[in-house]
């Protein structure tokens, strides 16, 4: 039996598979995010390791002689996140999160003055990456900065609570801007330029590689006999990734999440900051990967079902009963910046066109057009940097909506592919990573799912999406153009 655990921002997931890849069972332990001030996104450290704790519990109790069984443990997590240890291992401060934007000068400054971190580091800087977060704490937090012995990732950090060990993985590790991820190896120049050296860095393993044991004393508490190996783990698209069986160069998937991926696979270190696109590490050996990544996906729903105090049933079930087709009605998914392509933290979410005549099932329609429109921006973008996908495996909570998908796949103009019922997401990437750890390879375990249905791009949607986005395109431009004078 195998064990994957997921670190993710709403919650931490604790996942069963045995042998052969079949779920066995999960369980998860929902999380908080702190937001002290406008554009801030932080968590505390410790819950992230109660509600694991909780959820490893909870599965034990209701799988016992499964999780007795356990032979190794895969980890995942939110990538970006900055988890600073003292020299006596005490959190210094809440951990800032990867969709934080009060790093965004500090990011503008380093992308603009130290090429070296698109040379080296193969990206342009975001305010979401570790790197510019670091900065912004040696400016705002001299003292807490000082202090600092360790940086961990999220995911990291459970490891050291699980092991006492220091480490991490080629795939998360690459978000942090201190990488040179051609190498695949920390990068001494990329440190230096953030006042930190190498001692202050955890271990580098690749994903499917042994990176600690669990303690004995955690592992009687979570009903596991004997102290299984821990894997390297990955970054929670990777890992994902890992869990679809997208592995091998070509192959690529989306990911509707909080937030939104498209995740292609190449075969080489293909950096193109230029346009946006992140290229990064894979969490498989020899491998690397280019994602557009927008901020705000299924958060935009999530978000609308706050204002509008209904839920997401309730709002898919009235647009049900509605033609698919384009609204007049434009939405900006900027809720928390934007990543691909535009790199803007000072972007915002907003609708435009509004009239008397809108009404709810109107906002349901433009927030989903506007993040398929934004998913298209997102695929251009790879399509410019030279991975372009030929069709998507999608995943996510929003890979269920196939009105959605409908329209993503009209706006991309790729086939999207949705795989039977079951879970595929990180918490099994994390689980196949821990069997690559135990000495399987990653030809036995990474398999892709069987697919329930695709869909197909509807050329008449395209041809009625199409002016619209041109629009929505226009709007963004018109609105940085008077926010910069």
């Amino acid at each position: 039996m195998y064990l994957g655990l997921d670190l993710g921002t709403s919650a931490v997931k604790a996942l069963l598979a045995d042998e052969t890849g079949m779920v066995i069972g999960s369980r998860s332990a929902s999380l908080a995010v702190s937001r002290p001030q406008a554009g801030w996104s932080e968590q505390d450290p410790q819950q992230w390791w109660q509600a694991t704790c909780a959820a490893a519990t909870a599965l034990a109790g209701d799988f016992p002689s499964q999780m007795a069984a356990v032979r190794a443990i895969g980890l995942s997590g939110q990538m970006h996140g900055l988890t600073a240890l003292d020299a006596a291992d005490q959190v210094i401060r809440p951990c800032i999160l990867w969709n934080d934007t009060r790093a965004a000068a500090q990011a503008e400054h380093m992308d603009s003055t130290m090429p070296l971190f698109r040379g080296i580091g193969g990206n342009a800087v975001m305010p979401g990456f570790t790197a510019p977060k670091a900065v912004w704490m040696a400016e705002h937090e001299p003292d807490g900065f000082a202090q600092i012995a360790t940086i961990l990732l999220p995911k990291d950090y459970l490891r050291f609570r699980m092991s006492g060990e220091r480490m991490s993985d080629m795939s998360d590790s690459a978000g942090t801007l201190w990488m040179d991820v051609a190498a695949r190896g920390w990068s001494d120049a990329l440190l230096e330029a953030c006042g930190l050296t190498r001692s202050q860095m955890p271990g580098l393993v690749e994903g499917g590689a042994p990176a600690g044991r669990l303690r004995a004393d955690l592992a009687r508490e979570w009903g596991i006999d004997g102290t299984p190996v821990i894997a390297g783990g990955g970054g929670d698209n990777a890992a994902a990734a890992v869990g679809l069986g997208v592995t091998a160069p070509g192959d690529a998937f989306l990911s509707l999440g909080t937030s939104g991926v498209v995740f292609a696979v190449t075969d080489s270190f293909a950096p193109a900051a230029e346009s946006g696109a992140h290229a990064f590490c894979h969490a498989v050996e020899d491998t690397w990967h280019q994602m557009g990544v927008i901020l705000a996906a299924s958060d935009c729903v999530a978000w609308l079902c706050e204002v509008t105090g209904t839920d997401v049933e309730t709002l898919m079930a009235e647009l049900s009963s509605h033609p698919v087709e384009s609204t007049d009605l434009m939405f900006h998914p900027y809720l928390s910046g934007e990543r691909t392509p535009h790199n803007d933290a000072a972007a915002r979410a907003g609708f435009f066109g509004l009239a008397r005549h809108h009404g709810r099932v109107d906002l349901t329609r433009a927030v989903l057009q506007g993040v398929a429109f934004a998913i298209a921006d997102a695929t251009d973008v790879l399509r410019q940097a030279g991975a372009a996908p030929s069709s998507l495996l999608a995943t996510g909570g929003g890979a269920q909506n196939t009105r959605w998908m409908s329209y993503i796949a009209a706006v991309t103009g790729l086939p999207i592919t949705l795989p039977v019922d079951g879970d595929f997401g990180a918490a099994l990437g994390a689980a196949r990573l821990g069997m690559m750890a135990d000495g399987m390879t990653k030809d036995e375990i990474c398999h892709t799912p069987r697919i329930r249905e695709e869909i197909t791009p509807d050329a008449a949607l395209a041809d009625l999406l199409a002016p619209a986005r041109e629009t929505w395109q226009d709007i963004y431009r018109v609105l940085k153009r008077v926010r910069d004078r």
